[in-house]
């Protein structure tokens, strides 16, 4: 409980987690409102309203790798290390805190985005009743932490804030989609991708709200039913965090 608390501490004394909370929230909120604003053909649906998941999600990644990149740039990582020699003890409060706070804030940032779009139009049915509707809100949360996760685990590889969040961004939002201009088997790749797969835990079976495609998250095409890529998108994480708490334990801090 201590490293929590001081991991906890670290976390809310610097103003990076603060900026970027702030414009998860904002990015993914305004996109609700934007759309329920401007498409007056058609009333929000709880799938339209989470359009903007995705922008506040590499928001949350830059913070959750910032997290851990910084303590390295300024070497405070260190003073943790000697106080507390089991260092994967404390990469692991870290994570933890990170992937509790990314948490929180996916779960504003859906309910806020379903809030908002009612308030603007009123006529909307934004009711979350069926098993699709709560995972495309309340599973906002929990993809926001794992990416948290992911994002922790490439800082402690990399070191570095440029060099990690670099490496988040062109993963998460350039490669997944471009490993499909691979000759024939392209499309097939991607469909065990991590945050390709992560997309069929929000939009997957059954779609209720039969939305037009260009509304919510991506659908995705991957195999896999929506819990099941959940939990394959944590075991990636899982995976690679497992790494990167065996490279810190073998290297110089």
């Amino acid at each position: 409980m201590t490293l929590l608390a001081v991991e906890r501490i670290k976390l809310f004394t610097t103003r990076s987690p603060m900026w970027c909370t702030l414009a998860a929230l904002a990015v993914t909120i305004g996109f609700a409102a934007l759309i329920a604003a401007v498409d007056t053909e058609n009333l929000p649906t709880i799938a339209s309203t989470q359009f903007g998941y995705s922008f506040g999600l590499v928001v949350i990644m830059v913070m959750a790798a910032l997290a851990i990149t910084t303590e390295y740039r300024f070497g405070t990582i260190r003073a943790t290390f000697q106080a507390v020699p089991n260092r994967s003890a404390v990469l692991l409060a870290k994570t933890g805190v990170v992937a509790a706070f990314a948490a929180v804030i996916g779960l504003v940032a859906a309910f806020g985005s379903v809030g908002i779009a009612k308030l603007i139009e009123s006529r909307a049915d934004l009711g979350i009743n069926s098993a699709f509707e709560w995972r495309a809100t309340a599973g906002v949360s929990l993809v926001f932490a794992v990416a948290a996760v992911i994002a922790v685990a490439v800082g402690i590889l990399v070191r570095h804030s440029a060099g990690a969040v670099s490496l988040v961004l062109i993963y998460s939002q350039l490669v997944e989609s471009l490993v499909t201009l691979i000759p024939n088997v392209g499309d097939d790749i991607q469909r065990w991708m991590p945050f390709y797969v992560a997309n069929k835990f929000l939009t997957g079976d059954p779609d209720l709200t039969n939305r037009p495609i260009a509304e919510g998250p991506p659908p995705s095409l991957s195999t896999l039913s929506p819990w099941w890529a959940l939990a394959y998108f944590a075991g990636f994480a899982l995976v690679l965090l497992v790494i990167a708490l065996f490279t810190a334990n073998k290297r110089d801090a």
